[in-house]
């Protein structure tokens, strides 16, 4: 059996995938919800390497948001991937970093919802502030739960948002790619995750209408349903 790796971007965390994981678990599969460092994209990728290489089968990997970079990385030359998921993120081509890609195309407002401060390692940490959380990016999840959202959101340094993606032979190149976005993304513009799986081929793409970013989330059964056909 396949297992699936979720990776969850910036500003979320591993619970933010439990809709779909109970979804993939009644299916029979095994899954794991990456805790990732959001501390650089090397580094972040490195970790889901370790865990690919501790699962010693075969894995479907799902990215959202800056996970997208993250297993873009994570599974070049990685023969134990099989699938790549892309839910609402981003999908880099050599040299791209998540900052480059988000501005290729008009309409994301992240820059204007974000707080910044320096971390004691050194560089800066972003994190979205309260006020702007909740329509920012989870436009479409109930007030309690975007509440809790926010308050067990994951900050991202800035490096890991700056750096390109260092392989030359981005996964999607040569592993079969699935995408699943919104049309209502804040944080990444609908003409890039359009753009992305046109460049990448999809073999599936499930464009939600009316959905925030937080498409985990708010979408669990859609996300979920495209996740399948990829692990299958």
């Amino acid at each position: 059996m396949t297992t699936v790796l979720l990776v969850h971007g910036a500003f979320a965390e591993s619970a933010s995938w439990n809709g779909v994981t109970e979804r993939l678990t009644a299916a029979g599969h095994d899954v794991i919800a990456v805790a990732n460092p959001l501390r650089s994209l090397a580094g972040d990728a490195a970790y889901v390497r370790d865990l690919i290489t501790s699962i010693g089968g075969p894995v479907v990997l799902v990215g959202h948001s800056y996970g997208g970079m993250v297993i873009t990385e994570a599974a070049a030359g990685n023969d134990a991937v099989t699938a790549l998921v892309y839910v609402c993120a981003f999908a880099p081509d050599t040299g791209e970093s998540a900052l480059d890609l988000s501005t290729k195309f008009p309409g994301s407002t992240l820059g204007d919802a974000l707080t910044a401060y320096p971390v004691s390692t050194g560089g800066t940490e972003f994190a979205i502030r309260k006020d702007a959380f909740h329509h920012q990016f989870a436009a479409d999840v109930p007030d309690e739960q975007a509440a809790l959202m926010y308050a067990t959101q994951r900050p991202v340094t800035q490096v890991a948002l700056s750096t390109g993606l260092s392989t030359g032979q981005p996964a999607w190149k040569t592993v079969p790619a699935w995408f699943v976005f919104s049309d209502q993304d804040r944080n990444i513009p609908v003409a890039l995750h359009r753009f992305l799986a046109e460049r990448a081929s999809a073999r599936g793409v499930r464009e939600i209408a009316g959905a925030s970013h937080a498409l985990s989330v708010s979408q669990p059964d859609a996300v979920a349903e495209t996740i399948l056909e990829a692990a299958k």
